[in-house]
């Protein structure tokens, strides 16, 4: 039940600030440097170019509460030093996109920092649990979505705008304090570090541009001169997208540029023939395609990433599967913890094939390593009763 103490009331902070010039950033950035933690959440759009462009940061803590306006201020020194600041813990819901935001503005990822989302199924919340349906399921409060699809780039923004974004920082700063202090007295907070490691690594927000062919779908379908072009196609789209501040995907979508490495067209009349190829990209960039796929065609492609075939278990293993999935419903019931996130389906399958005995990382492996290995070496044996399933180990 959470701490009815925590929940926002209209006097737990003073009028929200609105900051549009950097001496007043700077001075909040200072008083929030002096805190030990900041709820933080963004507004923003990307619909229309490569990189997200941000128009607002939302901030609290305690009484102070802020929006800063990040389209009219241009020196965001002092947001990027509280952002980099190690003694002050940043606070997010589904924190992917703000990181990697905050990258391409500061180089880094921020840290420390604290996601409620990743943080919930430890309380027993669903995984991936939307920001409105945590803020209700746990502190009982219906949020508006009539601005959800709102253009944040507009200015002035509209007050009623400016709230919807406020309750963003509002209720998760009331869902952190509260999950904070369940989670330390259920001694769960430390089973987090490895989960907000794993998002801090910069490697996940800046990804090489010859990497992207990698995410195409079907790719592996694809060999010899036609990968080669894929791959340097792929290349060549993410760089020139960052160059003209695109998205990818309206330069060259990921069908048209396979079909451009299967047919592998020597003309600008041959580029004609490929479905789906938009003029106005045929215009301004068709000698540039057919430079790179008269190159390309001549160059070894690089070799595709491992791959290993699901392979599909037998009957004995299936079997074996559903006894560990049984024992992990078990404990997931008595932890209050969700089965799937306790041991994910894929990480039981490695375990009943004998890929994986070790597969259970981090906090997961105390609650259940040595008991799941114990039933596959037939060390153990699960029993029925009336409140559940019952583990005797040999």
């Amino acid at each position: 039940m959470v701490d009815v103490s925590v929940l926002p009331t209209k006097d737990t902070y003073t009028q929200a600030l609105y900051i549009d010039d950097p001496a007043a950033l700077t001075r909040l950035c200072a008083d929030l440097r002096q805190r030990p933690y900041v709820a933080v959440d963004t507004e923003f759009l990307r619909e229309r170019t490569y990189r997200p462009e941000l128009c607002l940061v939302q901030v609290k803590h305690e009484e102070l509460l802020a929006c800063i306006d990040t389209i009219a201020i241009k020196d965001l020194s002092a947001l990027s030093e509280l952002l980099l600041d190690e003694s002050v813990t940043k606070v997010f819901h589904a924190a992917s996109q703000d990181l990697e935001i905050f990258y391409l503005l500061t180089g880094k990822v921020p840290t420390p920092l604290f996601d409620t989302q990743v943080a919930a199924p430890l309380l027993g919340y669903n995984e991936q649990i939307g920001y409105a349906n945590l803020v209700r399921e746990y502190l009982g409060v219906e949020l508006a979505k009539t601005h959800t699809r709102a253009d944040w780039t507009r200015r002035p923004l509209p007050e009623k705008q400016i709230t919807y974004a406020l309750d963003d920082v509002i209720y998760l700063e009331a869902l952190y304090v509260d999950m904070h202090r369940q989670l330390v007295e259920l001694g769960r907070l430390a089973w987090l570090e490895p989960e907000f490691a794993d998002a801090a690594r910069p490697e996940k927000y800046s990804r090489p541009a010859g990497e992207r062919w990698k995410k195409i779908r079907n790719v592996q379908r694809y060999k010899g001169p036609a990968l080669s072009i894929i791959q340097a196609l792929a290349r060549w789209r993410e760089i020139k997208a960052r160059e003209i501040n695109q998205p990818r995907n309206w330069l060259l979508k990921d069908d048209v540029l396979l079909n451009i490495a299967q047919q592998q067209p020597h003309s600008e009349q041959e580029l004609t023939h490929i479905r789906s190829l938009e003029r106005k990209t045929r215009d301004r960039f068709g000698s540039e395609i057919l430079a790179i796929v008269d190159a390309a065609r001549k160059e070894t492609p690089e070799p595709h990433p491992d791959f290993t075939k699901k392979q599909k278990l037998n009957a004995a293993n299936l079997a074996r599967l559903q006894l560990l999935s049984a024992w992990v419903c078990q404990r997931g019931h008595e932890l209050g913890i969700a089965p799937a996130l306790l041991a994910p389906q894929k990480v039981l399958e490695r375990m009943v094939t004998g890929r994986g005995r070790d597969a259970l990382h981090g906090w997961r492996d105390p609650l259940l390593g040595e008991e799941l290995s114990a039933l596959l070496d037939g060390r153990a044996a699960l029993s029925c009763a009336e409140d559940g399933l019952h583990i005797e180990l040999q």
